[in-house]
């Protein structure tokens, strides 16, 4: 069976493409927190995909959302990311 930071890999490589994806599993640092009590994760992710183009913020965070789909309901209590444009990953001093 596929762990959740391989589900989320899986499922925000087939909705968005990214050129750079890592995600952190900060579960751990949360223990006895009500939703790693209720059995959801936290998770950190830094996403680089050209499908973020033209989009804002808000817009982006939606899209890595609906590529999650039910995973937001049960499996992800927390999710922070930073969902990055080619051009602004390399910006910030990235290749």
């Amino acid at each position: 069976m596929n762990t959740r930071v391989e589900q989320i890999r899986e499922r925000i490589q087939r909705a968005l493409e990214p050129l750079h994806l890592e995600i952190i599993d900060d579960s751990a640092s949360h223990a006895g927190h009500a939703g790693a009590v209720a059995g959801g994760g936290h998770f950190h992710a830094t996403i680089v995909s050209a499908a973020f183009d033209g989009k804002s913020a808000v817009q982006r965070h939606r899209m890595v959302y609906s590529a999650l789909g039910d995973m937001m309901h049960n499996e992800i209590h927390a999710l922070s990311m930073k969902a990055l444009t080619p051009s602004e990953h390399q910006t910030t001093g990235n290749p």
